[in-house]
């Protein structure tokens, strides 16, 4: 798994820098106070994985303009909107290994930091000149507010299925990583053929990048996560491992991981019981299945382009999403 990193990174590193400092550059908020707590989720050791995004499908298409990390920036932006928000609904005290912006600036900070985000994105999306990428954004964002408000309403429901489950997912998470990748073919003023292209590699890639963050809740540890392990799971949010487990269990060990489910307040040995029982009934197997078929539908769809190093790239940048460590 570090050599596959290590092999997007020593491909990519120059376009993460100059993603970086478009990322600063581009900030320009009127108050000290909003850039101090809008940084403290941009610049605490994020992926950078949308705007990168955004950046390959545009080159993937022939674009060579100047303005691609500009434009990319977007998706971060929005990004880090939506983490700081969450935050605050959710109650975490962890983001990426530091303590949440709330924590630190106060909820009304924080939130309004997050909403100054998300106006700077639709301001630079207004400067793309093309209204097919701001129709983008809002569609994103439309798409993003009414998936959190879904998986707030079912919070705690063990009645949640794994068609809603997948809904839900596609909302809060794929259509952000789905519009990136159009928006790089747009800017690109790339066909048809290759706009859907990417558009679905994208979709693809999100539900997979979600599905693999869903199953790190249960596999990796806090130093590695950057939250705290369980967090999902105290919070009531049920997903495909917990789903598929528990239809899958005995009467028995379903209603002891329904009332685990139902107490947030459970012990680190409950938690590891539980765990053993996402694996018993094959709830953490099914996940990861089902996240790899998307994976692979990803690669798939960039069949459509002639073999090269952002092809390479993006492909690797698939295989990544499903096993990365945090």
């Amino acid at each position: 798994m570090s050599d596959l990193k290590q092999k997007i990174l020593a491909q990519v590193s120059p376009d993460l820098e100059e993603i970086e400092t478009a990322l600063r550059e581009n900030l320009t908020p009127y108050l000290d106070l909003v850039r101090q707590a809008a940084g403290h989720i941009l610049f605490s050791g994020g992926k950078r994985l949308r705007p990168l995004l955004t950046v390959l499908c545009a080159r993937i298409c022939g674009y060579s303009g100047n303005y691609d990390k500009t434009f990319s920036v977007i998706f971060e932006y929005v990004h880090a909107a939506t983490l700081l928000h969450d935050d605050v609904v959710d109650g975490a005290n962890l983001r990426r290994g530091k303590s949440a912006a709330y924590t630190i600036f106060g909820s009304p900070v924080a939130v309004l930091s997050g909403d100054f985000l998300m106006a700077r994105a639709l301001s630079i999306a207004a400067h793309t000149g093309r209204m097919n990428v701001i129709n983008v954004i809002a569609r994103i964002t439309e798409n993003m507010s009414q998936g959190e408000i879904h998986q707030l309403i079912k919070k705690g429901d063990l009645s949640l299925s794994e068609a809603e489950y997948m809904e839900v997912i596609r909302r809060k998470t794929a259509v952000l990583i789905q519009g990136a990748c159009q928006t790089g073919a747009m800017i690109a003023d790339a066909d048809a053929a290759q706009e859907n292209a990417l558009s679905e590699y994208g979709f693809h890639l999100g539900m997979a990048f979600q599905m693999a963050d869903d199953l790190l809740d249960y596999v990796s540890d806090t130093s590695s996560l950057g939250k705290a392990v369980g967090a999902d799971l105290r919070e009531g949010k049920l997903t495909l491992p917990v789903i598929y487990a528990l239809e899958h269990a005995l009467p028995q060990d379903r209603e002891f991981m329904e009332n685990l489910i139902q107490e947030n307040n459970f012990s680190v040995s409950d938690f590891n019981t539980f765990k053993t029982m996402l694996n018993t009934y094959g709830g953490l197997a099914y996940a990861e299945k089902t996240a790899k078929s998307h994976v692979e539908r990803a690669k798939s769809s960039l069949m459509v382009f002639k073999d090269s190093s952002d092809r390479e790239i993006l492909s690797l940048i698939a295989d990544y999403a499903l096993h990365r460590k945090s």
